[in-house]
């Protein structure tokens, strides 16, 4: 494809409000909110495949819990979980069972987490193929993607469908050399059209999916008559639907911090939004006039305070800094990574004794409380509660007019 056909076909991919660049790279806060949730959760993967509490299937694991944080991405990510289903019948990924595979795995991930440079992380790519772990392939680059970003582009079979219509050839799904061989075109075309595109590899990444999917037609491919038309009009009209209901989502969310917010400062307490939603406003009111402009220092790593700053709302004890209660609000999908900050903050401040809550859709109810029973969230000493959106809104004015401490959230509050 020549230049000016590539740069076109971008500016196509860049200017379509349904397609991935605007939906789901530029402007979507969730996608960078998941890269510390899941650099987290890989290093307690690695922590429990060292110390032997990693488990013989997917179901339960911190490693479901990575892949969850994943495939709330929605669209590129929504089937990323997948490969990494136990399959007793095939005895795939191999591993759960044999203990080997299971360490090779650990210490791939912990050598990608500690990697300053690509060279490396190509290194144990190789040396993790050289193991020939049945049923563990590129999959896994999704996870490493949101570790190193701008090395590792993630991987799937729309992505890999996109590049093999892109540059006509005939690369395969399952294997590391194949992979290999991709991400090495894509980061020419990557470096090329930089100014077009971003540094982060994501940004070519959802190109090739939309291509690969059939929602971006590339030049010289729109007249085949391969090419349905009407099933594209479709798939446009539904990534339409649900961009829709994103920005929906997306202003309950706001409603929903508002509320927060306007409770804590009627209740006496310094109130923080997360930092990345300073600029957010509902119903006339911004939230940067009615939130501290920072948190206060805390005695935490860098990385930890962070994490932290990215929590939807926290409240603080007057003149003291220490968090009283902190907040996550979930959307249609987010659950894992809210509830893995908030287990971060309580692990980071345990003489903070702070009160957790979780405000989830009223449709979420048992999915939340199933959530909230798995043994590696019981374990904490502090538990998560969790309110439902229906009930903080029609009590918001209330909880301010007869509130006198935080223990009122305890009216409207759900214990599992």
């Amino acid at each position: 494809m020549s230049t000016d056909s590539f740069t076109h076909l971008i500016n196509d991919y860049k200017q379509n409000p349904n397609l991935l660049y605007q939906s789901w790279f530029l402007h979507n806060e969730d996608r960078l909110k998941a890269f510390r949730s899941i650099r987290r959760g890989v290093i307690q993967v690695v922590s429990d495949i060292k110390d032997g509490s990693f488990p013989n299937d997917f179901k339960g694991s911190s490693l479901e819990f990575v892949l969850s944080c994943i495939t709330e991405q929605k669209q590129v990510f929504e089937g990323a979980s997948h490969p990494f289903y136990w399959k007793p019948k095939l005895r795939i990924p191999d591993i759960y069972e044999n203990q080997d595979h299971k360490r090779y795995f650990g210490q791939f991930l912990e050598c990608c987490l500690k990697a300053t440079k690509p060279e490396t992380i190509i290194s144990e790519i190789n040396k993790l193929d050289a193991h020939k772990i049945k049923g563990l392939g590129p999959a896994v680059a999704s996870i490493v993607y949101f570790l190193h970003p701008t090395w590792i582009p993630p991987f799937n079979t729309a992505i890999i469908n996109g590049y093999n219509r892109l540059y006509n050839e005939r690369r395969k799904l399952g294997s590391w050399s194949e992979y290999l061989a991709i991400r090495e075109k894509m980061l020419l075309a990557n470096s090329e059209y930089r100014s077009f595109l971003s540094n982060d590899l994501g940004a070519l990444a959802g190109l090739l999916f939309e291509v690969g999917s059939g929602n971006l037609l590339t030049p010289g491919l729109a007249e085949q008559p391969a090419v349905d038309r009407d099933k594209l009009q479709k798939q446009i009209e539904k990534r339409h639907k649900g961009v829709v209901n994103e920005q929906q989502e997306e202003h309950t969310h706001s409603e929903m911090q508002y509320h927060l917010l306007t409770i804590g400062r009627a209740l006496g307490y310094d109130v923080a939004a997360a930092r990345n939603d300073m600029s957010r406003h509902y119903n006339g009111h911004a939230f940067s006039f009615l939130s501290l402009p920072n948190l206060p220092a805390l005695p935490v790593s860098p990385e930890t305070s962070q994490t932290i700053g990215l929590i939807d709302i926290v409240w603080l004890e007057k003149g003291t800094g220490r968090i009283i209660c902190a907040f996550e609000v979930e959307k249609s999908t987010s659950i894992y990574s809210g509830i893995l900050r908030l287990t971060d903050l309580v692990c980071s401040l345990p003489d903070h004794a702070t009160s957790l809550y979780l405000v989830v859709p009223d449709s979420r109810r048992k999915e939340v409380e199933l959530q909230l029973t798995r043994p590696s969230i019981m374990q904490t000493n502090t538990p998560i509660r969790y309110m439902l959106m229906s009930e903080l809104r029609a009590h918001c004015e209330a909880l301010c007019k007869f509130g006198d401490s935080h223990r009122v959230l305890e009216k409207i509050a759900y214990s599992v």
